[in-house]
Order: C-alpha cells, then structure tokens, then sequence
C-alpha cells in the first residue's frame, strides 16, 4: 500500500495540544469518578450494603461518562475545528485526498 503524503504545511507548523487539552479527558473521568463515590456513598449510608453501594458506583460511573461524552457532542465547534473540516472535506489537487 502506498503511504499518504502528508501536506506540504505539515513540517513548517506541527499540531501540538496544549495542556489543558491533553488534560481534559483526565477531568471529565476524573469528574464521572466523584460523581460514581457520591451514588455509591449515598447507597452505602442508607443500606449498610456494600455490594449494593458498589453496584451504583459502577453504574454511576458510566452513567455519568456517557452523560458527560454527550454534552461534549453537543457544543459548536470552534473556529479552528471549523477550518480544519474545511481542509478535509476534498482533495489537494483532484488526485489526493487528505
């Protein structure tokens, strides 16, 4: 198979997320995972039954994973989200596509 060529602005300007990007996902888990202990508290302090209280925090934590997955489908994107969909949307000179 042949390898794509990569774009001629590629070495000149290289992608690389900030921070705060590369540590968004460890937010959002870290958010669902308080979100997972306070259910499982909750059950624990009203049942007195462990299994029980781990059952919600495990359901919690999904639950709140796939909650917090959605919103984030939600949001408009930004300009530069916008703008590099723009560049992918066809081919660089008819014959390669991105």
């Amino acid at each position: 198979m042949t390898e794509p060529t990569p774009p001629a602005d590629a070495e000149q300007n290289p992608v690389t997320p900030s921070r705060r990007d590369r540590l968004r996902p460890l937010e959002l888990l870290g958010f669902s995972g308080v979100l997972a202990v306070f259910a499982g508290l909750v059950v624990l302090m009203t049942t007195r039954d462990i299994v029980l209280a781990a059952v919600f925090a495990g359901a919690g934590f999904i639950v709140s994973v796939m909650m917090v997955a959605l919103v984030g489908l939600g949001k408009k994107p930004s300009a530069e989200d916008l703008e590099a969909r723009k560049d992918l949307r066809g081919p660089d000179d008819g014959t390669n596509w991105h």
